[in-house]
């Protein structure tokens, strides 16, 4: 990146600053980063570089946006920050960069940044020599973005998996992932509860995909307005169906009661009752025909 040292350190107001390159934060490393500003202060000012609009200077976020979110929390209209020359492209490489660089980051946030890098024509050994990454380790995760395997990224991310193991799998037919499983622990990659994990992982590959759980829900979650509407049409009518089947019933058990009492009223019918040992009635019935009479 071609940006020029920076000058000084100058108080930014924070409504004058885009974050190019924005990621949704871990909300409890959030808490902790603004409990942390709170109690000693900022550390390390956030990097902007500076942009004219309309006469006044606005400024790009090129790394700090916890830090940055972290003051806007806490109220602060303005934020200690080192201004940097660059153009937009190399403000958004040195977002992508640190992102990468992060000593804990999640596989999917890998898979985006090194995809981002991707997308603006970097090549893996450009891409490799600003994150301070291997190229064989770039390449290998490029691979499995090419192939979709998200949930072995996590695996590669989590130290489940060895990266050139992950590989292998990915390129591998479906009844030849046991033998590459093998293979890893004949070589010694895989041993003991690692490999363990790794035959849960494979499995849970093979039953849900190649992609993450949590991407699946929030896929399966998405709902549009008219399906939304569709929804509540077909619950009201279920309710009309429902309350339009239970009046009938009502309707009918009126009708029998008031069969039953008037047939109760008649002497000939309760003799032949009597006579065929059918005189009780349920008490429900019995019980309903007394307080008809009653009243």
């Amino acid at each position: 990146m071609s940006a020029l040292p920076a000058q000084r350190v100058e108080m930014i107001p924070v409504d004058r600053i885009t974050v190019v390159n924005p990621r949704v934060r871990n909300q409890r490393n959030f808490r902790e980063i603004v409990d942390n500003i709170a109690k000693i202060g900022l550390k390390k000012p956030i990097t902007v570089t500076r942009r004219a609009e309309a006469g006044e200077s606005y400024y790009d976020l090129v790394c700090g946006q916890g830090r940055l979110e972290a003051y806007i929390e806490l109220g602060q209209d303005k934020v200690p920050a080192l201004v940097v020359t660059a153009d937009p492209e190399d403000s958004l490489i040195a977002s992508l960069v640190e992102n990468c660089a992060r000593r804990q980051h999640k596989a999917i946030d890998l898979l985006q940044d090194i995809r981002g890098m991707e997308d603006r024509g970097y090549s893996a050994a450009e891409i490799a020599r600003k994150t301070g990454l291997t190229r064989e380790y770039v390449n290998g995760v490029a691979r499995l973005i090419e192939k979709g395997e998200q949930r072995l990224l996590r695996s590669v991310e989590t130290g489940v998996i060895p990266l050139s193991v992950a590989v292998e799998i990915a390129d591998c037919e479906d009844h030849e992932v046991q033998a590459a499983l093998s293979s890893a622990y004949e070589q010694g990659l895989l041993k003991g509860r690692r490999l363990t994990k790794a035959r849960k992982i494979i499995e849970t590959r093979k039953r849900r995909g190649k992609g993450l759980a949590t991407i699946e829900r929030q896929e399966r979650q998405r709902i549009s307005a008219d399906s939304l509407v569709k929804a509540y049409q077909e619950d009201a009518e279920r309710k009309r169906a429902l309350i339009h089947r239970s009046q009938a019933t009502r309707d009918r058990l009126l009708f029998i009661v008031e069969a039953i009492r008037r047939l109760a009223s008649d002497e000939s019918f309760m003799a032949l009752l009597e006579n065929e040992d059918l005189s009780s009635l349920p008490a429900n019935i019995a019980t309903r025909l007394s307080k008809d009479t009653s009243s």
